[in-house]
């Protein structure tokens, strides 16, 4: 207790936590480590409280070059999108400037930097964030890693009925009795996480596309197709680059970023008093109301373009863990939102002299001396835009794995400062190709400006579903706010996707088509995974009988260490008395090794590892080693050494009061084992439909998630085991 408290009081210090915290108010394990982490990380060594705000203002400043790219790039084109038809008439300007304000105010401004960033995940942000954070206050969760065991970990630990109002018990109950409600939050954040990941698709294409064709207004000669080449070269050797880390690459655009603010808004200001001060009287809402009654319809499809102002908004929330909510809160108050707010003034007020430029309303507006400076800076914009998505889906896809949900890829961590910066190969490539496949195909914004409106809409109003839920049931918010949110927001939100779907046919099916495609990809993983997962429940070997087994004069005992990777937490798999029944051969020291991956964001070191002894007469264990969804598994050699150190305190533990001569001997005999050597055992399971099995049960197993299964990583190379210390096991399964 002694210790914990020390910790807190560390963390209080550093102006982290700005309560006080009494003995009796723990704060949860992994809730501590988060915050030690983040300390760490982000230079938090001082107990002064100016120190503290300077560590708060330089995460702002590098936020600026991971957080805002994609938001903050959207004056490239949000005119020439609204306006595709050009300009009918000049009020028009007045009323697009107006839902531009108050759109960028309603969503970005209040709905995600103050209310949505308050329901991080252990300061992780998401759509699997928010499912985590309903999991983890109602059991409705349906990953196979939820276990029993999950309890332990103190942030996982639901709430009590006793402790909440009627209204959120009830509607706890309500969601854990339905089967169907749990299936369709669960399929609900794999569509929405799909959705996000073809967002990383189409920001890259539309963001240098947009940036590139600057070019055409100084220089006539450049062609169409010449425009799209060069943006297939930006992309190429941006995808190239990521190989070094989000750290090395990321973390450099927020100059860039700096100074393209600080560009867009010099030239707002510019030219808002240099053509029509008056467009300031947009502010008024009046001007919307007058713009639909004007245009009617043509007024709602225009709306598809006013949405790309919004667009990078869900990156305020998911790459909040690699910065805090306060320094992302300051950075858009502070810089963001005002810059843009004076960029699109500007813009129209430029437009409201020169109606016929709309097309390209951003480099028109450019004052002539700044026009090749504001060129070069926007297209190291967009490659910072195309960057913080594409750092964002790795993070996505690494959540996605960590809970059963994305077949197996190798995560390369790229960083040791920054603990989220990950790598990931497979999806590197398969979003470059991606990337160069829509660009060259539709080559144009306008197009995939239809799909990208689409994608972004549908990850904002399933955020906003899933908020209210949580303000319902987690934060016991007042009734008539609840309502209050959804009537304005979620009215909001509707408003814009009924717009976008309009263009459906007009390029708006690509991020529909993609995403669906992901999400069947990521049903039919999680479905079988799951029922493996049951069946080996079913056929596990119990921890009693496995004492009967190793007990066997018939078997021939090795020195060294066994580590038996398994996925089954309550027992033994089947596939060990398969192995037993071939070879009748086991090491002197057997350790079962499940990994599993919990519903929060990260847990400690000395909550990682759970041992229990199988045999008392036999160094004979089961470990249950467990990982945030955010962080990594350990390559084989660090594994080895941390179940090592581990099995030792527990054996320690264990043998505390009893015989010494018992600890030592069995000390020693665990570290002649090591040195013996150290070998994998990995049970490859073939899965099969069993016979008299239905047909779309038998397409479902046999053909889609073997093809998965054979085109992903495989268990040996995701931790990296040398091959001549590993050891597998063949086992065909029926299901």
């Amino acid at each position: 207790m002694d210790e914990r408290q020390e910790e807190i009081e560390c963390i209080s210090q550093q102006g982290i936590i700005e309560t006080q915290l009494s003995p009796n108010e723990m704060m949860p394990s992994v809730d501590i480590e988060s915050l030690c982490i983040s300390s760490n990380r982000h230079g938090h060594t001082s107990n002064s409280k100016g120190r503290n705000w300077w560590v708060i203002f330089q995460l702002a400043v590098q936020s600026l070059g991971v957080v805002y790219g994609d938001i903050g790039t959207s004056p490239l084109y949000v005119y020439g999108s609204t306006f595709s038809k050009g300009i009918r008439d000049e009020e028009d300007i007045l009323g697009v400037l107006s839902l531009i304000f108050y759109t960028l105010t309603l969503i970005p401004l209040i709905k995600y930097i103050f209310i949505v960033l308050k329901a991080t995940d252990n300061g992780d942000g998401g759509t699997f964030a928010l499912y985590s954070f309903i999991c983890r206050h109602a059991m409705v969760g349906l990953t196979p890693n939820e276990q029993a065991e999950d309890s332990e970990v103190p942030d996982f630990q639901p709430d009590l009925p006793k402790d909440r109002l009627k209204r959120a018990s009830w509607i706890k109950s309500k969601l854990e009795k339905n089967v169907f409600a749990k299936y369709f939050l669960l399929f609900s954040t794999m569509l929405g996480t799909s959705m996000v990941i073809s967002d990383g698709v189409l920001t890259p294409c539309i963001s240098v596309l947009s940036a590139v064709g600057g070019i055409k207004q100084a220089t006539p000669a450049m062609t169409e197709d010449a425009i799209v080449w060069i943006s297939v070269g930006i992309l190429v050797c941006l995808f190239m680059v990521q190989r070094f880390g989000t750290d090395k690459v990321g973390y450099s655009f927020a100059p860039i970023m700096c100074l393209w603010f600080a560009f867009i808004s010099g030239i707002g200001v510019y030219n808002i008093f240099n053509y029509d001060p008056t467009v300031i009287k947009a502010v008024n809402p009046k001007h919307i109301v007058d713009y639909f009654r004007r245009n009617k319809g043509e007024a709602w499809i225009s709306l598809g373009g006013v949405v790309l102002t919004i667009t990078g908004s869900e990156a305020l929330f998911a790459d909040v863990g690699h910065f805090t909510v306060r320094s992302i809160q300051i950075s858009m108050c502070c810089v963001t939102y005002p810059a843009l707010v004076l960029a699109y003034t500007g813009q129209a007020s430029f437009l409201r002299k020169h109606t016929n430029l709309v097309a390209d309303t951003f480099y028109n507006s450019i004052p002539g001396p700044f026009y090749w400076p504001m060129l070069l800076v926007a297209v190291l914009a967009a490659i910072t835009a195309s960057q913080a998505m594409i750092s964002g889906t790795f993070c996505i896809i690494q959540q996605s794995l960590s809970l059963e949900c994305f077949p197996p890829l190798k995560i390369i961590h790229t960083s040791k400062k920054y603990e989220g910066q990950v790598y990931i190969p497979e999806a590197n490539y398969i979003l470059m190709l991606a990337c160069i496949g829509v660009t060259l195909s539709f080559k144009s914004t306008a197009k995939i400006g239809n799909a990208y409106g689409i994608a972004v809409m549908f990850v904002m109003l399933l955020s906003s579903c899933f908020l209210v839920l949580i303000m319902v049931m987690v934060w016991k918010t007042h009734m008539l706010l609840v309502i209050f949110f959804a009537a304005t927001i979620g009215a909001v939100e509707l408003m814009y996707l009924s717009s976008v779907l309009y263009k459906f046919d007009q390029g708006g099916y690509l991020s529909l088509a993609l995403a669906l495609a992901l999400t069947a990809m990521m049903l039919v993983w999680n479905n079988v995974q799951g029922r493996k997962y049951y069946y080996e429940l079913d056929y596990m070997v119990s921890f009693e009988n496995v004492a009967e087994i190793v007990n066997n004069s018939n078997l021939c005992r090795l020195p060294g260490l066994a580590i038996f990777h398994t996925e089954v937490i309550q027992g033994i798999p089947p596939i060990f008395k398969h192995y037993i029944d071939n070879v009748p051969a086991l090491h002197s020291v057997i350790v079962f090794v499940s990994t599993e991956s919990t519903l929060t964001a990260k847990v400690l070191d000395k909550e990682r590892f759970v041992f229990r002894r199988l045999d008392d007469k036999e160094l004979i264990f089961q470990c249950t080693t467990r990982y945030g969804y955010t962080e990594l598994g350990k390559e084989a050699s660090f594994l080895e050494i941390q179940i090592l150190e581990n099995l030792k305190e527990f054996i320690e533990e264990e043998r505390k009061g009893q015989d010494r001569s018992l600890l030592e001997t069995e000390i020693e005999a665990v570290d002649k084992a090591w040195h013996a050597g150290v070998v994998h055992l990995i049970g490859e399971t073939d899965l099969i439909a069993g016979k008299g099995s239905s047909l779309s049960k038998r397409i479902l197993i046999n053909y889609a998630y073997n093809f998965l299964k054979k085109n992903s990583r495989q268990t040996d190379q995701l931790f990296d085991i040398p091959h001549r210390r590993m050891l597998k096991i063949g086992m065909t399964c029926e299901l």
